[in-house]
């Protein structure tokens, strides 16, 4: 008989396996990365482009240019677009980063030779209507007025903007920013950004010979798109220490985010962090979240993080409790930390964030497109895979000695950067 008052044993995982890509290069010179693996008849297709020729005048012609790019041709409008799409059964998405802005296609083999021609006409031949810009401007004021009721939305883009600056990592958006958006903007950013030269392609499915040639054809050519580009790079000088607070009278809950400028993937201690993140608010099990949540009951949910940004790493603490309890929630974050910095991990808990960790990133393995995630982590971050065997290792081998060494070295209460909306 299953004893089910015993929690089974523990086992760790021993064995990670990547898939890495296979390096091609168009006729133009574009780098193509593929992972031919699955057996599903199925593609993704990223098309990757650096973000380039920053303005803190013209903070959102990136994302205005990434999310408009759909919207007509000189052959095809708007809806002409999507119909061709649907009708080929695949799917158009679009993404902006920090670093980069992404063209993503998802397609049935069968069909690519079909719609890699409207996503060839996109990528050459976007005019950016005047109608669809102006449509855009609006949605996006009416969503940036909703949005700047919200506590935590307010706090997010306070705390950026309080460590970044005006960067793209940080630039304060206003309605009026949108009000000053010109087409002949978007189109100069579109010549200067999205060319071969800027232009790395990441595909992962059933992607072999006959798909690579399909990309070749409509792809390996001369793009129309020649205007010159610098691309984005930034410096930053530490901020912390100061707090913020934006009063809501009205509020009934306060948003919290703290934080500050930190390391990214290409620094040694970055995986140790990373572990101790997940010690202090990386998942349900954390110790934020039994002293927050679970033995005060301040909040739904509360959580730390590690971001790792080409040009900057930050870390941040994020919750939204009680205005009552603001205060008390503010001073056990800071209880956590200290702990995390005078006391030992007890094996136990290392034990258990440890396997979590290592069962987190074989979970994450799951297909084609996973392994391709992967792999844009590194090669953006200027890595190789030898980062996921360092990871690994650190994981199965660091102790908890290691861990306060870290925490004294990257956790310090007094420079954080501290944004209250609501009521304290």
């Amino acid at each position: 008989m299953l004893n089910r008052t015993i929690a089974p044993e523990f086992k760790q995982v021993n064995d990670i396996q990547f898939i890495a890509p296979t390096a091609q290069e168009l006729n133009n010179g574009i780098k193509v990365f593929t992972i031919d693996a699955g057996k599903q008849e199925l593609v993704r297709i990223e098309f990757i482009f650096n973000n380039v020729n920053w303005n803190s005048s013209k903070p959102l012609q990136a994302v205005s240019v990434n999310s408009l790019i759909n919207n007509g041709t000189k052959t095809l409008n708007a809806k002409e677009i999507a119909d061709k799409v649907d009708y080929y059964g695949a799917f158009l998405q679009t993404e902006y980063g920090a670093d980069q802005t992404v063209i993503t296609l998802y397609s049935l083999n069968k069909y690519l030779a079909s719609v890699l021609p409207i996503l060839c006409s996109i990528l050459n031949e976007s005019i950016f209507p005047q109608e669809e810009l102006d449509i855009f401007i609006q949605n996006q004021k009416q969503r940036l007025q909703v949005n700047l009721q919200k506590n935590d939305f307010l706090a997010r883009k306070t705390f950026a903007n309080s460590i970044f600056g005006l960067t793209s990592y940080g630039s304060d958006i206003s309605l009026e920013d949108y009000e000053a958006l010109q087409r002949e903007d978007l189109l100069s950013y579109f010549k200067a950004a999205y060319k071969p030269e800027n232009c790395t392609i990441v595909a992962a499915g059933k992607f072999s010979v006959v798909e690579f040639e399909l990309l070749n054809m409509f792809f390996g050519g001369n793009w129309q798109n020649q205007e010159s580009s610098l691309e984005d790079s930034f410096n930053f000088l530490a901020q912390g220490g100061n707090e913020v607070y934006l009063e809501k009278p009205e509020a009934i809950q306060s948003a919290i985010r703290l934080g500050n400028l930190s390391i990214n993937r290409k620094h040694e201690d970055f995986p140790a962090l990373q572990i101790l993140n997940c010690v202090l608010g990386g998942y349900f099990g954390s110790r934020l979240m039994a002293n927050i949540r679970e033995d005060k009951g301040y909040t739904y949910g509360i959580g730390s993080g590690i971001a790792s940004l080409k040009d900057a790493g930050y870390f941040f603490i994020s919750t939204e409790v009680g205005t009552e309890v603001c205060s008390a929630a503010l001073q056990e974050i800071e209880k956590e930390i200290d702990l995390l910095k005078t006391d030992l991990i007890s094996e136990g808990e290392l034990n258990l964030v440890q396997n979590y960790m290592l069962g987190s990133m074989l979970g994450s393995l799951e297909n084609a497109f996973s392994h391709a995630d992967k792999f844009k982590n590194v090669y953006f971050s200027g890595l190789d895979y030898s980062y996921y065997d360092r990871y690994i290792t650190k994981v199965k081998n660091i102790s908890a000695q290691e861990l306060k060494v870290i925490a004294n070295k990257y956790l310090n209460w007094g420079s954080m950067t501290k944004v209250i909306v609501g009521k304290k």
